[in-house]
């Protein structure tokens, strides 16, 4: 698989709630990071159970695909069923046609204040 395919795939695997077909993307030893709770998750074992408990994978609709060769980005909205849309970024290192290193960024929705308004657009 090219790296967009690996990318697609691994959000198809999400979005299905298929915990075991994440290794079909995943080398054995790929390490996640997700800096903002300060987490690192290292190897197919440690994955396995942080994702088979979560209350709920989100749904993933993908905003764009960018990269090459090894390097990755998507950017989506994740939705955990819970009515607050998150915008996820995730940026994924490929060795040998697998993820080997996904770090992950999903902040939630803030407002932005209001004195910023006269130099900015609105986006939905």
């Amino acid at each position: 698989m090219d790296g967009r395919a690996v990318v697609e795939a691994l959000v198809a695997t999400i979005n299905a709630g298929n915990v075991p077909g994440m290794d079909d993307v995943f080398h054995d030893d790929a390490v996640m990071e997700w800096p903002q709770s300060g987490e690192r998750i290292v190897g197919a074992e440690n994955r396995r159970a942080i994702y088979s408990r979560f209350p709920q994978l989100p749904h993933i609709e993908v905003g764009s695909i960018t990269g090459e060769g090894d390097h990755w980005v998507m950017q989506g909205l994740l939705d955990y069923g819970d009515g607050v849309p998150i915008r996820g970024v995730f940026v994924l290192e490929l060795r040998d046609g697998l993820i080997a290193k996904e770090t992950a960024y999903w902040p939630a929705p803030f407002d932005a204040p209001d004195w910023r308004a006269p130099w900015v657009e609105r986006m939905e």
